[in-house]
């Protein structure tokens, strides 16, 4: 029976040896990945592969949509540009009453 103790605790002593040069080895890994960029890099690293997923997956979605995109896009620039449209299709006649109105130099009150 001490065979059989013996044998059981070579092999015992053989997995944590193997655990150990296992945990040496991630250390090891974890210093020097550590050592060769500061907090602040690694952080900006992080951010910025995420910043390029957002953008990959952007441009998946409006190459899959590209018919909502263009009236999106439309529809901002037609705000934009609401006043120079409605300036184009309001009558003289109603620009004069508007300014007839008022008093020079008197503010516009609603």
């Amino acid at each position: 029976m001490s065979e059989e103790k013996f044998r059981r605790l070579k092999e015992d002593r053989a997995l944590r040896d193997a655990a150990l040069a296992l945990l040496k080895a991630d250390v090891a890994h974890l210093r020097a990945d550590l050592s060769g960029k500061s907090m602040g890099e690694r952080f900006m690293d992080r951010i910025s592969e995420g910043a390029v997923d957002v953008f990959d997956e952007a441009v998946g979605v409006a190459n899959n949509n590209r018919g909502v995109l263009a009236t999106l896009i439309a529809a901002v620039l037609v705000w934009f540009a609401r006043n120079p449209i409605m300036a184009l299709f309001a009558d003289d006649d109603e620009l004069d009453d508007e300014d007839g109105d008022h008093f020079a130099g008197e503010p516009d009150t609603p």
